[in-house]
């Protein structure tokens, strides 16, 4: 397994040290993560995304969707079956669950619906108005001193 020395990006850096904790996350091979139940992720826009997950064998009161410090907890239980039955082959696996999810910043969950045996969990970014790229107006020649003796001016009487 590689590893990667993020000193320089903290000696030049103020305030990415999430992204060392990322990349750690990443990086990490965690075999025990298990793989069910099976998942997409898809853009549907460009800041919109669409978590679909495969929940055959729950309904929607047995699924619970939960946002906490910056992840995306997916989890699924289904109550003690109170009917004593003798399955001769069960291949439906309805075993309990929990999926988690790391959200980039201003990622929220806009919504979520239950049908045909699919979870789908809309998710979109939504960066604030003082983050956004905003044109500058250069000032021509004089205009910007103009401005200031103006200014001195109004002050001054």
């Amino acid at each position: 397994m590689r590893t990667f020395d993020f000193a320089p990006l903290h000696r030049a850096t103020i305030g990415f040290d999430q992204i060392a904790d990322l990349m750690d996350r990443v990086m990490t091979n965690d075999v025990s993560q298990s793989t069910y139940p099976p998942y997409n992720i898809e853009k549907t826009a460009p800041d919109a995304y669409r978590l679909s997950i495969a929940v055959a064998g729950f309904s929607a009161d047995d699924l619970g969707i939960e946002v906490k410090e910056n992840a995306l907890v997916v989890a699924g239980r289904k109550p003690e079956d109170s009917e004593e039955r003798t399955f001769l082959h069960r291949g439906i696996a309805t075993r309990a669950f929990e999926r988690r999810f790391a959200l980039a910043e201003h990622v929220r969950v806009k919504g979520a619906s239950h049908a045909d045996g699919m979870l789908h969990i809309d998710l979109v970014r939504e960066v604030p108005e003082a983050l956004k790229p905003r044109r500058i107006e250069i000032a021509k020649g004089g205009e910007s001193e103009r401005d200031v003796l103006e200014a001195k001016a109004e002050a001054v009487s």
